[in-house]
């Protein structure tokens, strides 16, 4: 019999990316395609659905191709996806009636400060675990269904489809048969009740939303339906899906309560597995829904969001224009001994957690006249590892003890520099497994678990292998005074936009 694969179809925040996993977990092939961001205002982030779908479709056709398999050797298919990220479109046509607003997107700021100014905070953290805030979806459809024309009346009437990313992929994958998503990206929509797990009418009616625009939710293993035979020359069944950063901590295999790991990608995602019960935060965390295996319990998580890390270092490459790749900073940031006292605030769309500042801008600070380039590329390096910490010391207080060991993943990951930097300024270890591509690889497990193409956790976990631990080596006295004057940057950046 001909050796078969699972098909991950991950889909990210700036470009769209398929593997092909064999038995160990390995990617054996894979493409990548980047598409457009779109800015059509400050603070305001958008992509075209279109580019989106065709980006997607044509990495899973080329990696097909690149490998000369047969489309009878890809057991299943999983999708990963960047989350919150919103898209509505017409049931009869399948096209999107507005461009997606993208997560990091602002634009619902204003209405989430009326929402809390109105006292209704508390209650919708209580349900969805998510603070009040322009990251989640739900707000991000009010928006749509309000700014275009009979929009909200063509939903009541059931004409339009909402989704997460992942949703309109497995829509257009299934030719329109599919209406659904998982419990993952459901709990990211801030319309969803993650203890109950099920849409939440009062948290629709607060957010103008029809329930007949919602789509089904489903676990995120099990068998969702199958592509049309047109796109790949035969059915494919779908059987896994989460959002990228509970795929992400599925493929570290985070199994356990207490296990973390961190995933550098556009922004910065630590998940701190906690089992089958919902931890709320008092400072400032996500309580989410981690993933449900078929018809078992969920799993949650903590989770610390920070909204720009790998994106900073995208910013030095396209708008400072500092070198030609985005790998080029590691090596212009070596060039110096240190940052010279410069920090680096990339708060392009506003603080994250645990801050959750959406009037907070980008700023440099500590600037001398002998700081360059390399000073700045340094510091931008470092402020994504202050991130993560500010995230941590919030998440060790909220579980009760410190985490062990990081766990860590994306393309940032590849970065020795910033890794070690991590260690010394967390003074913990931190893991970088072999296989850094786990988004897609989460997502593969979850889909290879539902055809039985692995049998078990035991058999997934048995797959993750080391590539490097960092140690911790920076003495005490260097880590306080570093992070000392972080905590001056951040609080100099915060507040710097003007509401409306």
């Amino acid at each position: 019999m001909a050796e078969q694969f699972i098909l991950a179809l991950d889909q990210g925040t700036t470009s769209s990316r398929a593997i092909l996993f064999d038995h160990a977990g390995r990617p054996r092939w894979s493409a990548q395609r980047e598409f457009p961001q779109q800015y059509p205002t400050p603070g305001h982030v958008t992509h075209d659905p279109e580019a989106i779908w065709e980006s997607q479709l044509d990495v899973a056709r080329d990696v097909i191709a690149t490998a000369s398999i047969s489309p009878e050797q890809i057991a299943a298919i999983g999708v990963t996806n960047q989350r919150e990220t919103t898209v509505v479109w017409d049931r009869a046509t399948g096209r999107p009636v507005a461009d997606a607003i993208v997560w990091q997107s602002r634009i619902t700021a204003p209405f989430c400060d009326e929402l809390r100014a109105a006292g209704h905070e508390p209650e919708i953290r209580a349900r969805t675990g998510l603070p009040l805030d322009a990251y989640f979806a739900g707000p991000k459809l009010r928006h749509i269904l309000r700014s275009v024309d009979g929009a909200r009346e063509r939903a009541a009437r059931g004409e339009l489809a909402f989704g997460t990313v992942d949703s309109f992929l497995i829509w257009r994958l299934t030719g329109g048969r599919v209406h659904a998503t998982d419990v993952s990206n459901a709990s990211r929509t801030q319309l969803f009740d993650i203890h109950w797990l099920r849409w939440d009418d009062d948290l629709l009616e607060l957010m103008e939303v029809p329930r007949s625009v919602l789509p089904e939710v489903r676990p995120s293993s099990g068998m969702l339906g199958e592509t049309e035979s047109s796109l790949f020359g035969r059915a494919i069944p779908i059987a896994g899906v989460a959002g990228d950063q509970q795929a992400a901590t599925f493929g570290q295999a985070c199994f356990r309560p207490g296990q973390a790991k961190n995933t550098f990608g556009t922004g910065a995602f630590l998940l701190a597995n906690t089992g089958e019960r919902p931890i709320v935060s008092a400072n400032g965390l996500l309580t989410t829904v981690l993933w449900q295996l078929g018809d078992g319990s969920a799993a949650y998580a903590l989770e610390g969001s920070v909204f720009v890390a790998g994106a900073a270092v995208q910013w030095m490459r396209d708008e400072l224009r500092a070198f030609e790749h985005s790998s080029d900073i590691e090596a212009l940031a070596a060039s110096v001994d240190d940052t010279g006292g410069v920090y680096v605030v990339p708060a392009f769309v506003g603080l994250g957690a645990p801050h959750w500042d959406p009037w907070a801008r980008g700023a440099i600070l500590g600037l001398t006249r002998g700081s360059g380039l390399a000073e700045i590329a340094r510091a931008t390096i470092e402020s994504i590892a202050y991130q993560v910490r500010d995230v941590l010391d919030v998440m060790a207080v909220d579980v009760g003890e410190p985490i062990g060991t990081l766990r860590v993943d994306g393309g940032a990951a590849a970065n020795d520099a910033l890794l070690a930097f991590q260690a010394d300024i967390i003074d913990a270890p931190v893991e970088r497994p072999s296989v850094t591509e786990t988004t897609a690889l989460g997502a593969a497990y979850l889909a290879g678990l539902a055809v039985r193409y692995w049998d078990g956790l035991d058999e997934i976990e048995a797959n993750w292998a080391l590539d490097r631990r960092f140690e911790p080596s920076m003495t005490p006295e260097r880590r306080e005074r570093l992070v000392r004057g972080w905590r001056k940057a951040v609080e100099r950046a915060k507040g710097w936009a003007e509401p409306g």
